[in-house]
């Protein structure tokens, strides 16, 4: 599980087999979860997570976009 980033709590990361989806990364927070498309940034997925926090979380995934991007590019040799 590569991990792209740890911001206030927040782990971003991917799963090392996941290269035939398209570009997402996943959030987690002890036993919440959300995963987000990257491009454009959608979520696609969220447990645990309330709205405020979903927002929170976008905008944080939206500043991270080219990090995660360039992480996802680099290890799926993309």
């Amino acid at each position: 599980m590569p991990e792209v980033l740890r911001i206030r709590g927040y782990r971003l990361f991917f799963f090392s087999r996941e290269g035939t989806e398209p570009h997402h990364i996943h959030v987690e927070q002890a036993e919440r979860y959300a995963k987000f498309w990257l491009t454009p940034v959608a979520l696609a997925d969220s447990r645990g997570f309330r709205g405020p926090e979903l927002r929170e979380l976008h905008n944080f995934v939206e500043a991270h976009w080219m990090t995660s991007i360039v992480s996802w590019d680099e290890h799926f040799g993309q």
